[in-house]
């Protein structure tokens, strides 16, 4: 039988999601409940962002306090929380400067604006063309959907917005050809999340960084997806031995709480002035103090240890499914706690079986089965994942 809040919000919510016949109402770690109390264990995570598990005791307890003492009074005065969550960035990154806001798509904004008013103060008006990857994911709003490499996120609202150039993941010497004299910035995620989760070549981003230092282009990583903790460091680029000019969070910064946060250089910040942009909720004490204490958790050493340990065995389970199922199963990627499982076919009845089994996975690019579980997943639900996979996959027929 259809719950009655299925049927109440088929009425009155846009109909934008398809949305999966579960009513969820409690989580606690990584475990869900729905409405007729079925458990449910997750490996998505609130699409990558629910890294400390659903409900964290610490990180709800710094919410509740700040909730009965201060919520919002906008960026026209100056707050403990959002100053000190902006120092504590700043000090674990590449970065000088921080802007938030509330979402990935809005920080990437943020990033595509600073692009161009630094290149128009420093060159002129006509240098605005952004270059980004073919299969990438930016965001919903007009200017991010425009900068996404998927022709599918762009059907039905053209005429998009001029100036962003596509080139294929990994290719740099597509990038060299793109690189005309109107380019400004290089927008470009380290693991393509949305795109089937394709990893980024530590010589493609050595030579990309070369590249934009040599044009004085500005080098964008886009680390909504990958960012705080997923990979097994706190930010990806870590682990590909260069350094951004400009960096976008979002999604696990709040472990829930919309935040998005556009980190940047001193030379690439001074382009923004007061006035040049602006955001009502960015930032605000709530959601900077609960961000806070997550960016705290996340950063401890062992923690992104245990990560790192986590992914290379769940990666390694995966790899010998990919070997029992080699006719319907291509390929197996990842890096930290962001796999992927390329399947022969379309993935959607295995996400549907896995759901009735008690297990949460999604599907991207199609073919690709997409594992972003809470990054306090044990070794013990990876395994009961995988008994599960294993059955359902002898089931399947592409």
């Amino acid at each position: 039988m259809t719950h009655p809040v299925m049927t109440l919000c088929d009425q009155v919510v846009c109909s934008t999601y398809a949305r999966y016949p579960v009513v969820l109402e409690r989580g606690q770690g990584s475990r869900l409940w729905d409405a007729d109390g079925k458990e449910y264990i997750d490996f998505v995570a609130g699409i990558a962002v629910c890294n400390l598990g659903h409900c964290h005791p610490e990180v709800t307890e710094v919410i509740c306090r700040q909730a009965q003492t201060l919520v919002h009074v906008s960026n026209l005065f100056y707050t403990r929380p959002q100053t000190a969550l902006a120092d504590a960035l700043l000090r674990r990154s590449f970065a000088d400067r921080v802007f938030f806001a509330n979402s990935g798509a809005e920080a990437n904004e943020a990033a595509i604006k600073l692009a161009r008013k630094y290149s128009r103060d420093k060159y002129g008006p006509g240098r605005f063309h952004v270059i980004t990857m073919e299969d990438s994911f930016h965001g919903r709003t007009l200017a991010t959907l425009s900068a996404t490499g998927q022709e599918k996120v762009h059907k039905g609202f053209e005429p998009l917005v001029e100036g962003f150039l596509f080139v294929p993941y990994n290719d740099i010497e597509a990038v060299r050809r793109a690189m005309s004299p109107q380019v400004c910035a290089v927008l470009v995620e380290p693991i393509q999340g949305e795109g089937g989760v394709r990893l980024g070549h530590a010589e493609f981003f050595k030579e990309l960084r070369e590249l934009c230092t040599e044009r004085d282009v500005l080098l964008i990583f886009d680390e909504v997806q990958v960012g705080m903790g997923r990979t097994g460091t706190l930010f990806a680029y870590e682990q590909l031995g260069v350094t951004p000019d400009v960096m976008t969070l979002a999604k696990a910064l709040g472990n829930g709480l919309p935040i998005g946060a556009m980190l940047a250089t001193e030379q690439a910040a001074r382009a923004f002035t007061p006035g040049s942009h602006a955001s009502t909720f960015g930032g605000t004490p709530l959601v900077t103090a609960a961000a806070g204490k997550v960016l705290e958790l996340i950063a401890q050493e062992s923690f992104l240890a245990a990560v790192r340990d986590k992914g290379q065995y769940f990666l390694e389970r995966l790899r010998d499914l990919q070997l029992r199922h080699a006719e319907k199963v291509r390929d197996v990627r990842g890096r930290g706690l962001i796999l992927g499982m390329e399947l022969a076919d379309s993935g959607k009845a295995v996400v549907d079986q896995c759901l009735t089994r008690g297990f949460l996975i999604n599907c991207t690019h199609e073919t690709v089965l997409r594992f972003v579980p809470p990054l306090i997943i044990a070794k013990d639900d990876i395994d009961r994942l995988i008994e599960v996979l294993d059955a359902v996959l002898k089931e399947w027929t592409p």
